[in-house]
């Protein structure tokens, strides 16, 4: 058996002890092997898209828009907390609880909207990636690209392409292996952000007066916390959290099942935690160095990168890159891995994985050997992302509200209502933000 196996056992053995009340262990070690799944779905969360919002909104309007920041992560924090229930209690990931209560017109209208939505994702995620590697030794593939004629973002694109398949091996190998890497990646994103707010020298007072206080200025600035907010939850990884719970570890006693979920609620309170610190920590850096400069005309990450060498160092721009690296790479392996979750839950048929890698990359080397901006193309998946938004979450509030589905999990009353406000909200915001991408001047 091998080694990958073997930690999925032991962490197996070790949940089920715990369940059970046999593990003497203190709580941080019976706490541990509960933890993972929301590592992997928070990806989501602080993937490159993310960037572009976060730089915008600190650098037009400084530490104002930090509340919604905060609040928008509280609301994902109820979603992927019921993603992972759902997963938990049903043992059947929401794309199969679709295919279950669905006709089977709808359910395969869900499949192709939900492939879509999937792979707009991927195409965001392995930009960023592509983008990180590029900025990280600019010359050397501007070089590159100057002797060939080819786009200077297609190397690092098919560099990132091959460390995409390198990854996809670690599927083989259990649940274990793939959870340590995300939160690795996970972690290497926070411990920049945290050296970047650390060379930034924020105002810490005005930090914390705007992470409380809500506050706007003019018309932009409710646009562009709209945008924020709207664009906080996504559609994939609901999805993929339920299906990451459902058959993790599996119990049907109503006692255990409880306990389990609780530990769960820990591991999202944890892992959104460092989402919601990663995206303020953006916006942090946006607001102390080009807000506070006067460089509120900051459109793209490239110019991001740029900008940062002259006001706070070399360091700074390479942490920056290194981090939308780790960003991209491990966004990108969890938008595969959501793809295969959508497809098996609708369907009756799979594609090997590493088929659907190849597939989902190439709309992005199409992007690239057209020399489109990586920053619009951006803005463009986040559209889609928000077109496919009400066909995950309305369901996943039905679902969840349940008895006969949900059992002892099923949602309060009160989970019901202030989930369904937040979905209304998050819907609306999203159909807002449609319209004013496709009537700018409306």
């Amino acid at each position: 058996m091998s080694t990958a196996k073997q930690s999925d056992l032991s962490t197996l053995k070790s949940a089920q002890e715990v369940l059970e009340g046999k593990s003497k262990k203190g709580f941080l070690a019976r706490l541990l092997p509960f933890l993972g799944p929301a590592f992997i779905a928070c990806v989501a969360y602080i993937d490159p898209g993310n960037y572009a919002t976060n730089i915008q909104g600190g650098a037009v309007f400084g530490y104002q828009l930090l509340w919604v920041l905060l609040a928008s992560n509280l609301m994902a924090m109820l979603i992927q907390s019921m993603a992972a229930k759902l997963g938990i209690a049903s043992g059947k990931n929401l794309a199969e609880m679709m295919r279950d209560h669905y006709p089977h017109w709808g359910r395969y209208a869900m499949w192709i909207v939900m492939e879509i939505v999937a792979m707009a994702t991927d195409l965001a995620e392995f930009l960023g990636a592509a983008l990180g590697i590029y900025l990280l030794f600019p010359a050397l593939f501007n070089t590159i690209a100057n002797l060939t004629t080819l786009p200077p973002l297609l190397v690092p694109a098919l560099l990132m392409g091959g460390l995409a398949m390198v990854v996809l091996l670690l599927e083989n190998q259990g649940f274990r292996p793939l959870e340590v890497l995300i939160t690795v990646l996970v972690g290497v994103v926070a411990v920049c952000f945290l050296v970047e707010t650390f060379l930034d020298r924020p105002d810490w007072g005005a930090i914390a007066y705007h992470s409380i206080i809500p506050q706007f200025s003019g018309a932009e600035s409710v646009l562009l916390a709209t945008g924020i907010l709207g664009a906080t939850v996504m559609p994939h990884v609901i999805f993929l959290h339920s299906g990451l719970t459902q058959g993790r570890i599996v119990t049907r006693e109503p006692k255990k099942l409880k306990q389990l979920f609780r530990f769960e609620v820990i591991d999202v309170l944890i892992a959104m935690g460092i989402a919601a610190s990663v995206n303020a920590a953006m916006l942090i850096m946006a607001a102390s160095t080009f807000y506070t400069h006067g460089l509120s005309n900051i459109a793209s990450i490239e110019e991001a990168y740029r900008t940062l060498t002259p006001l706070l160092g070399g360091a700074a721009s390479m942490v920056f890159a290194i981090s939308l690296l780790a960003s991209g790479h491990s966004s990108s392996t969890v938008g595969t891995m959501a793809g295969q979750v959508i497809m098996q839950g609708f369907v009756p048929f799979k594609i090997p994985m590493w088929v659907r890698r190849v597939a989902t990359m190439f709309p992005s080397f199409i992007v690239i050997a057209l020399r489109l901006d990586p920053t619009h193309t951006l803005v463009l998946s986040q559209v889609v992302l928000s077109f496919g938004l009400p066909f995950a979450i309305i369901p996943l509030v039905v679902f969840t509200a349940k008895r006969e589905i949900m059992g002892v999990l099923v949602n309060q009353k009160i989970t019901t209502i202030v989930a369904s406000v937040i979905a209304a909200l998050i819907v609306a915001l999203n159909i807002f933000l449609l319209y004013q991408t496709f009537f700018p001047g409306s």
